[in-house]
């Protein structure tokens, strides 16, 4: 989770592996209308981001509703899933953590009885402006327009703080960052929850 620029799919790929998760790139979860408004250098408002948000989280719902199927057909135990979002307001997050079900949000999309007690935890990638102004400045084929990192920073609430919520730093590497990540999240679930089923 964080601003455009902090490397949230260089990371989430990694967690992934490291924790022999599937993966699931979020920007690839935007409607065109999104990806067309943003490539505009629009930002996207409440109204825009909803549909995606709660996509997201069905999309979460679905993939561990297909590991319990394979875990009971004698698969490995289900693990999870990490996906990548920027989750800049707390009101965002309570969507991803399955808390709150806007009018969007088809709740028919599991099968019944299956969670909205799928557990979710967020690696949160801090980093100043300036760094990240530098960083999107070196990055090609990407939609997202440096011009539109204020507009980010702007209606990013911290999540520091929060329940379930570790924090890395955007000037680490990828390594140190899943390192941290591992290690604060084993603590937040405990010993005994290491193999339960979440998101990133």
């Amino acid at each position: 989770q964080g601003v455009s620029g902090t490397g949230k799919s260089t990371l989430g790929v990694a967690i992934a592996r490291a924790l022999r998760m599937p993966y699931v790139e979020g920007d690839d979860l935007h409607p065109r209308a999104n990806v067309d408004k943003m490539a505009a250098g629009i930002p996207l408002d409440d109204a825009d981001r909803e549909p995606w948000l709660a996509l997201i989280r069905a999309t979460a719902e679905r993939t561990a509703a297909e590991e319990h199927a394979a875990a009971e057909k004698g698969s490995a135990a289900p693990r999870g899933v990490v996906i990548t979002c920027s989750a800049l307001k707390k009101y965002y997050r309570e969507i991803l953590r399955g808390r709150l079900q806007p009018e969007l949000i088809d709740n028919n999309i599991l099968e019944a009885g299956h969670p909205n007690a799928l557990q979710t935890y967020f690696v949160f990638i801090e980093g100043t402006r300036d760094v990240l102004v530098d960083r999107m400045s070196k990055r090609a084929g990407h939609f997202m327009k440096a011009s539109m990192l204020d507009s980010q920073l702007s209606t990013l609430e911290t999540p520091i703080g929060e329940e379930g919520v570790v924090v890395v730093s955007v000037e680490d590497s990828t390594e140190e960052q899943v390192r941290i990540a591992k290690g604060g999240l084993a603590s937040i679930m405990g010993d005994s929850n290491k193999d339960e089923e979440g998101k990133l």
